[in-house]
């Protein structure tokens, strides 16, 4: 049984011009405890709903493994939120998830239930929030992209929570496979 933590829970900060398109991208870490219902957290916003959020991409997981990754790679810090993932993991590998994955996000009693239901796709907005041309291309092809979650069942999370991956599929494709195309 795999058991990480979150670091970080991260709401939108600002809604910005992007781009492409008016983006809730900016999102930057909130202490205490944040509820989370069917689609996402209380508090956050998507704004284009046509590639963001609803039921099966109510969440937005990235691991602080990969954004350590990106740091080095592109010499920068990389904080909790700048990808604009609601929930900062370590110690789960997000790229090998197994679509089907579910993991338990704090206690049994008040923290919920996710499954992992695709790889993000990122669009120009990423690349306009880094400063970096195409980056949204380079990000996709690395296949370190995070996971977008099926919230199972509601309840609250915060900074520190345990993140115990409860099943796992025995074969299926993973985030970075379908990402990268791999």
């Amino acid at each position: 049984m795999t058991i990480g933590r979150l670091i970080a829970v991260n709401l939108v900060h600002e809604v910005i011009r992007g781009p492409t398109r008016w983006t809730a991208i900016d999102k930057r870490p909130v202490g205490g405890v944040v509820e989370v219902g069917e689609l996402g957290l209380v508090g956050d916003r998507q704004c284009d709903t046509r590639y963001h959020g609803g039921p099966d991409k109510a969440l937005y997981a990235y691991a602080s493994e990969d954004a350590a990754w990106w740091a080095d790679e592109l010499d920068r810090d990389i904080p909790p939120g700048l990808f604009g993932e609601n929930l900062t993991t370590s110690g789960l590998d997000i790229t090998g998830a197994v679509i089907g994955e579910r993991w338990r996000i704090g206690g049994p009693k008040h923290g919920i239930l996710v499954e992992v239901r695709s790889p993000r796709t990122p669009c120009g907005n990423l690349s306009g929030r880094m400063g970096i041309h195409r980056f949204h291309h380079r990000f996709a092809n690395t296949g370190r992209v995070g996971a977008y979650l099926k919230v199972l069942e509601s309840g609250s999370v915060r900074e520190g929570n345990r993140i115990t991956v409860v099943h796992k599929p025995d074969h299926g494709p993973t985030i970075g496979q379908l990402s990268s195309g791999a």
